[in-house]
Parts: C-alpha cells; sequence; structure tokens
C-alpha cells in the first residue's frame, strides 16, 4: 500500500530533523552525557517535528549502540519502536485518552519495569486535551517516578497546561521552519522519489505550509499524483489558488476602487475553479505585505513573505494610505473568519471587494471617514473647530427698520 510522503520521510535521526538546532543539539547532548530528565513537554505549532523529536529520544535511551546521541535504528530496540511492536514505549493521543481512567491505567502499568528495554517511555500527545481530573493523576507520577520511566509530552497549546505540570517539565519550544529549510528539505524529498520539483515550485509550497514540513510534504504529495513537471503554475492549479499575478492584477482593481473590473476579476477566478477563501487570503496577504512595506520600509523588509518584489507593491500602493490598507486588511480577515459558517461564499467574496472598493459600504465609522475624506479632496471644508455653533438672528429693532425701508 502507498505510504504518505509524510510518513515515509519522518526523520529517524536527530540529524535528519529540519530547523529545530537548537533542540535536537540539547537532546543529544543530554543522551551522549546521560543526563535525561524524567519528564520532557515539546511545544510548537502543528507539524514542526515535536512527535517526531519524541520518538527518536525514545529510541536513543534505549538504543543498543547509540552514536553520538543519535540512535543507530538497526538494533532491535530500534526497530521495534519505529514499527510499533515495543510496548515498553508507548504513545498515547490524549484527544481520545483524556478521562481520568485512563491516565490512572497508564500510572498503574507505569511502576513494572520495561520488558526488552532500560526505559519505558510514554509519548502523550495533545496533552493539553486532559481533562482537570486527569492532570491531577498525572501531577503525583510526574513528581516522583520511577527511575526506568520516562514521559514526553506534547503540545500545540502551552497555555492550557497547568502550571504544576510545566515546572515538572523540561520545557522545549518547536518553532515554525524557515521557508528555505522547507524548500531544501522539499528539492531533497522530490530528487529522491523521483520527482521534477521546480525551485520556485518548491519556495511556493513552503511558504504555503506556514512553517510546518509535514504540511508541505502533504502539498508535495497532492501535488506530484499524477506525475509529471511541478512547476508554481502546477501547484497553483491543483490547490485552486490565484497566483502572484492575478492577485496582483485583482489588487490593482481595488487600488483603482473600479468595482466592475474587480468583480469580473473575481466571476473569471471562481469560475476556473479558485477556491474563495484562498483568494482572498492571498489578497489579504498581498495588502499587509504593502501595509509593512509602506509603514516600516527600511527594518520591515524581513517580515514580508516574499511573495511579491518591491517593485510590485510600490506600484500597486500608488495613493493608497497607511489607513486604507489598514481598513483592507481587517476587511478581509472578517471575512475570512466568516466563510466557514456562510451559506454563499462566493456572495460574501463579492461584498467584500464592493466594501474594499468603496469604503463608504461598510455602514461603520469607516464609511463616515471616508465620506469625510472625498469632502475634503474635493475642496470642500468639513472642519468645525473654529466654527460657531449657531448664528444669533439680527436684533429686533434692526429687522423692522429694514423692513419699514
Amino acid at each position: 500500500m502507498y505510504q504518505a510522503l509524510y510518513r515515509k520521510w519522518r526523520p529517524k535521526a536527530f540529524a535528519d530533523v529540519v530547523g529545530q538546532d537548537h533542540i535536537t543539539d540539547t537532546l543529544r547532548r543530554q543522551v551522549a552525557q546521560s543526563r535525561l530528565s524524567h519528564a520532557y513537554l515539546f511545544t510548537g505549532t502543528r507539524g514542526t517535528g515535536k512527535t517526531t523529536c519524541a520518538k527518536i529520544l525514545a529510541k536513543a535511551v534505549n538504543c543498543e549502540h547509540p552514536v553520538n546521541g543519535d540512535p543507530c535504528n538497526e538494533c532491535a530496540a530500534c526497530l521495534g519502536i519505529d514499527n510499533g511492536s515495543l510496548l515498553d514505549v508507548l504513545e498515547l493521543d490524549a484527544a481520545s485518552n483524556n478521562g481520568v481512567d485512563h491516565v490512572r491505567a497508564l500510572r498503574d502499568d507505569a511502576v513494572y519495569s520495561p520488558a526488552r528495554v532500560k526505559y519505558r517511555v510514554y509519548i502523550v500527545d495533545e496533552v493539553h486535551m486532559l481533562s482537570t481530573a486527569a492532570f491531577n493523576a498525572l501531577l503525583k507520577i510526574l513528581e516522583e517516578p520511577p527511575s526506568h520511566l520516562i514521559f514526553i509530552l506534547a503540545t500545540t497549546e502551552l497555555h492550557k497546561v497547568p502550571a504544576t505540570i510545566l515546572s515538572r517539565c523540561q520545557r522545549f519550544a518547536f518553532k515554525r521552519i524557515r521557508p528555505s529549510d522547507i524548500a531544501s528539505r522539499l528539492q531533497y524529498v522530490a530528487g529522491e522519489e523521483g520527482m521534477s520539483l521546480e525551485a520556485d515550485a518548491a519556495q511556493l509550497l513552503a511558504r504555503l505550509s506556514d512553517g510546518a514540513l509535514r504540511d508541505a510534504l502533504s502539498l508535495l504529495d497532492q501535488c506530484g499524483a499524477s506525475g509529471g513537471m511541478i512547476d508554481s503554475a502546477r501547484v497553483l492549479d491543483v490547490l485552486g489558488l490565484a497566483g502572484n499575478v492575478q492577485t496582483a492584477q485583482l489588487m490593482e482593481c481595488v487600488g483603482k476602487r473600479d468595482v466592475q473590473a474587480a468583480l469580473l476579476w473575481l466571476d473569471k477566478l471562481y469560475s476556473g475553479g479558485k477556491d474563495v477563501s484562498a483568494l482572498l487570503s492571498e489578497l489579504s496577504s498581498l495588502a499587509r505585505d504593502m501595509l509593512i512595506r509602506m509603514t516600516a520600509p527600511e527594518g520591515g523588509a524581513a517580515l514580508l513573505s516574499g511573495a511579491y518584489d518591491t517593485a510590485t507593491m510600490d506600484t500597486l500602493a500608488q495613493g493608497m494610505t497607511p489607513a486604507r490598507l489598514i481598513h483592507m486588511t481587517t476587511q478581509l480577515q472578517n471575512t475570512l473568519a466568516a466563510l466557514p459558517l456562510s451559506t454563499n461564499r462566493r456572495t460574501d467574496a463579492e461584498l467584500c471587494l464592493m466594501r474594499l472598493c468603496d469604503e463608504t459600504l461598510c455602514g461603520d465609522t469607516t464609511a463616515i471617514s471616508a465620506r469625510l475624506a472625498r469632502l475634503e479632496e474635493g475642496g470642500v471644508p468639513v472642519s468645525t473647530k473654529n466654527a460657531p455653533m449657531h448664528r444669533d438672528p439680527a436684533p429686533i429693532p434692526a429687522r423692522k427698520a429694514a423692513e419699514a425701508a
């Protein structure tokens, strides 16, 4: 049976983990010097290597022939952990085993010495899903564990883990992997799999993965399913994305306040099978890059997504203000947040484009500000700071004299 790329190419040694050197170097030294902790907590976003490093650490501490802190991946212990046949290393999903009874059963089994290896290792994924009672049941064994027991907890939501658990673990924070590192890994995997992956397609997949290597490998798997050359055009077509050129053209229509042209562009992309949420997300990313370049032209270069060259952004930003770009980004983000519950995603996208082209349609303070700005641009004074609140009528005698004359 076919095995997904992210499973097939999961790292089996610390040296193979991408973009987490600050963690793998420390873990490798701990194993080599036998200075192991009884409890580890791995935190970070999805697809950054938490569970992978947990399994590598479980192999390294039980490996019969470790190499500078890395597992050999050839001994019976390493092979047993890889194929799941070694019961002394247990991987649990706290999302489906979050009750206090599950933790009590785990705690009762943990007191027994391992049968085939040196350490009994429990890997608890998504540990923040445990109930309060389950955390309390886990607390005691974390405080006074037997010498043969190691806990490795992993979570994407650190703020949900009680402080009593945090204080008993060595914490390692996994960061988002840089796009350049993801692109290099994708090209290596593609080469090993016999895929023809262009450099621009690898960079595009790396940006779309948002720092998660697992997501990038899944996208590569999807794009390479039908064989042939994988370039940026094919990635955009397979994933239903608009692409940089088309998104820039749509932004140009919005910048010129050309509602008709913007709606026609949306219709063209929608008819071509492009996903509405992906299109608005690309538009939001472009607006963000333009805003950062306008407000922080010197130090903000490192914050840009890199999807658009500076000349294109400068051309699109002509005539725009930071206030309008903030309004555009806010409108796009609000629409994206509401799309999952929408009954007609296309209509919501069209309404969003209309508001982007004409702020007076928003129906809030933004509309009032837009109307005042247009009046000022037309030469009509709108400030009443020094103007009197009202004009007193002429005195009655003066009016009578004027009427008699």
